[in-house]
Order: C-alpha cells, then sequence, then structure tokens
C-alpha cells in the first residue's frame, strides 16, 4: 500500500506547473506575442485558471473536468454544450483541451463560448476584491440629506 498520496501529489502538481511554465516561457519568446500587453501576468493567471480546472492533473481538460468546473462558477452547460465548446478549441482532435490549445484560446482574436465565459468570471471576481467589505460607513442626518438635496439646504 501506497502511504505517499500527498507527497506524490505534490510531485504530480509541481511537475504540471513546470510543464506549463516551459510552455509560458514559449509563449513569451514568440515574437507573435509581443504585442499582447502583460503577457506574462497574463499567462501566470491561466496557468493557475488552467490547473484548477484539470482536476486530475493529467494536463488536459476533458468533458467532466470542463461540466465541473462550469458547474462551480455559476455557469452549468448542458452535455452537448460542454462538447461543442470542447470542440471549438480542440485542435488535436483529442476529445480535451491541453494547455497550448486553452492558452491560443485565452490569447487569440476568436471569441469562443468559454473564453467568453471565463473573461466574464474573471472580471467578476475582480469586481467583487474591489468592493469594499463590511457595512457601510455610518452617515449622519445631515450627511443624508445633503446628499439627497444635491448639497443644497
Amino acid at each position: 500500500m501506497d502511504y505517499q498520496g500527498g507527497k506524490k501529489y505534490g510531485q504530480v502538481r509541481a511537475k504540471q506547473e513546470n510543464d506549463l511554465d516551459s510552455i509560458n516561457k514559449e509563449y513569451l519568446d514568440d515574437d507573435s506575442y509581443k504585442e499582447v500587453e502583460d503577457l506574462q501576468e497574463r499567462l501566470e493567471r491561466y496557468k493557475r485558471q488552467f490547473i484548477e480546472f484539470d482536476l486530475d492533473n493529467s494536463g488536459d481538460i476533458d468533458f467532466n473536468e470542463l461540466k465541473k468546473m462550469l458547474e462551480k462558477i455559476g455557469q452549468p452547460k448542458t452535455h452537448l454544450e460542454c462538447k461543442k465548446m470542447i470542440k471549438e478549441i480542440d485542435k488535436t482532435g483529442s476529445e480535451t483541451i491541453n494547455y497550448r490549445e486553452f492558452l491560443d484560446m485565452m490569447l487569440g482574436s476568436k471569441n469562443s463560448v468559454l473564453r467568453l465565459i471565463l473573461l466574464f468570471e474573471e472580471k467578476a471576481k475582480q469586481d467583487s476584491k474591489d468592493k469594499a467589505k463590511g457595512p457601510p460607513p455610518k452617515r449622519t442626518i445631515d450627511e443624508l440629506l445633503q446628499k439627497t438635496s444635491g448639497g443644497a439646504q
């Protein structure tokens, strides 16, 4: 019996991150992506997103992983919609999305349904971070009256 599950998982995850980092480096060195704004930050964000989607650390996002992650972010899709999303992005015919295909989708000019969902989700997360936390500050009656009357009393 293998009692090193956690250690082995850490090794698999570290290898996957190294593999994805080397692919990111290829994109950073590729002249066709020199014009992309904040490329290094975006690649790092997309790497984290891809790792979050790739639940079994296989290096590919399969149908079940895509379906679970879309449900998790509040965008559940039907079986057919998920298959269509994968087909739209999959260039190798593997019926999965590998990291290069994922990056091509996110950095490319073509808007796929999955890309739009992920960009929308990213924007929603950023908006929720920007909002103030906790109860609103206490205000006096005079401040409220001044605000509603436009400053004239």
